[in-house]
């Protein structure tokens, strides 16, 4: 199997130093499912679901999500749907974008801290994602040094935010070099397509033309966990999903998430999630309505 690159290069338009896109829902999606990139992220969707994988945090939102990616964070794409006027923008820049000086200023020095931050992914709550969102949003009809500005009111709004959380919170930072990311791709893509069915150690590792015991020692070293534990996350989170957006039984759901043990998906689950399946349901739908 040839492994293909997932470093991603980043390129403004001419006369800019930063990416700003919007995607609708008619936007294709080509994006890699697993790269990174020197350039910070910032992503917002106003209206969608999707998977949010970032380093080792894997998780489900449903409705919108404001976060900022740091740094050569190996990340994928957020907006699996949008819903009727829904929209992802994305802003990608440079941490030294506006010279190696800026960020040791002492204006911008919790700029800076927001900067350190985003190298675990930082995951922005209501409070600031109702007032920031529509600024990101907004910064689309902006050119040249109003886009600039525009930006840094943006980013001091977030530095200035106590409502946000770290989704690495355990302290590593999940970095990688191209060729390793290039395997975690190819990993990810066949848990993503197969989690549902049971996938057997010599399954994986043969994509990734490794030996069994080569991909054990690779996989945890690459993603701080093991392979069936992901594995039992992928289960997890599409089962958040169903949750959320589906009538099925719990027991249903189940068994459509992978699991052949109904007590093995209550002891993941509320591993995972830190409550059960019920109270977990139960709770979305009082947010909801």
């Amino acid at each position: 199997m040839k492994l293909k690159p997932t470093y991603e290069k980043v390129t403004p338009s001419f006369g800019s130093s930063l990416v700003v896109r919007q995607h609708t829902q008619e936007a294709h999606k080509s994006k890699a499912f697993w790269h990174f990139h020197p350039e910070l992220e910032l992503v917002y969707v106003n209206k969608g679901q999707g998977k949010r994988h970032i380093g080792n945090h894997l998780s489900y939102f449903n409705n919108s999500q404001l976060i900022l990616i740091g740094s050569n964070l190996p990340h994928n794409g957020f907006a699996d749907r949008l819903t009727a006027r829904g929209s992802e923008t994305i802003v990608q820049f440079l941490p030294n974008f506006l010279g190696d000086t800026f960020l040791k200023l002492p204006e911008v020095e919790r700029i800076a801290m927001l900067f350190e931050r985003a190298k675990k992914g930082v995951l922005f709550k209501p409070e600031t994602k109702l007032v920031v969102g529509p600024k990101i949003e907004s910064l689309i009809e902006y050119q040249g040094f109003n886009r600039v500005l525009k930006l840094l009111e943006i980013l001091n709004d977030l530095a200035m935010s106590e409502h946000y959380s770290l989704l690495n919170v355990d302290g590593v930072a999940f970095e990688t070099e191209p060729q390793d990311s290039a395997k975690v791709d190819v990993i990810f893509r066949y848990i993503n397509n197969n989690f549902q069915n049971h996938i057997s150690l010599e399954e994986i590792a043969d994509q990734a033309n490794m030996t069994v015991p080569a991909f054990c020692r690779f996989f945890k070293k690459a993603t701080g966990k093991t392979f069936t534990k992901l594995v039992n996350e992928y289960r997890v989170v599409h089962a958040t999903k169903l949750l959320q957006e589906s009538e099925m039984s719990i027991t249903d759901i189940c068994f459509e998430c992978g699991f052949n043990n109904f007590s093995h998906f209550n002891k993941f689950f509320n591993e995972i999630t830190g409550t059960s399946a019920s109270k977990y349901r139960s709770e979305m739908t009082r947010i909801i309505q």
